[in-house]
């Protein structure tokens, strides 16, 4: 089973799904044949390359109301195990974070990829880190293994750029508007941060009505 994960390094929502994804993975049975592999999306493309405070963004966006949703959505964080600290938080566009978890996938893999995509979220959302600056991309992917020097050239290029916006835009053209969205084989499709009891039952699913096909096919042989 295949499931791609499409979200931004800049949702806080996708912080919590993935938490609450991979705790429900850990229950399933059959959780060693899943591959995970995080896909590209953006909320705010034109975020600007320059970081500037979360709390500021937010409350021209929606207003005095933020500071509430900041607050639900943390209170939410500590039973995921998540120290979101909004106050510290940097708003700054996410495309070269997108560019290196695509490079990651490509030459390191799922794994390597899905560790990556933890140490970005937490930099954005927990640690007052600044996901669009190189150096501390190059940081975060030597935590994970990464080659500190392949890391840096790599984003030094204009590489991938053009893939992940082409990823992005063949997410939203198949229906893709919020995230977190898990799909599943490419046909199921999940979307919002739903609890852990909820990820484990359509994997369940999935795998059974996979099981079923493939015991049709055998049969129609």
């Amino acid at each position: 089973m295949k499931v791609e994960v499409y979200s931004d390094i800049a949702c806080p929502w996708c912080y919590i799904g993935k938490h609450r994804f991979e705790r429900a993975l850990a229950a399933f049975p059959g959780a060693e044949s899943v591959e995970v592999v995080y896909r590209p999306y953006q909320l705010d493309p034109g975020a600007p390359a320059v970081a500037s405070s979360h709390r500021e963004y937010l409350d021209q966006r929606y207003g005095p109301d933020s500071a509430q949703m900041d607050a639900h959505v943390a209170k939410l964080g500590r039973g995921e195990g998540i120290a979101f600290d909004f106050d510290k938080a940097l708003h700054v566009n996410t495309l070269d974070g997108h560019r290196l978890l695509r490079f990651a996938l490509r030459d390191y893999g799922p794994a390597v990829q899905a560790a990556l995509k933890e140490k970005l979220l937490a930099a954005r959302f927990a640690e007052g880190g600044n996901v669009g600056d190189h150096e501390q991309l190059v940081e975060a992917a030597a935590a994970v293994g990464m080659d500190r020097a392949g890391v840096a050239a790599f984003l030094a290029s204009d590489q991938d750029r053009k893939e992940v916006l082409d990823e992005i835009a063949e997410a939203q053209a198949m229906g893709v508007s919020s995230v977190p969205t898990f799909v599943f084989d490419g046909r199921w499709a999940v979307s919002g941060a739903q609890d852990s009891d909820t990820f484990l039952r359509v994997l369940e699913q999935v795998a059974a009505q996979e099981q079923q096909q493939q015991e049709q096919g055998q049969d129609e042989v």
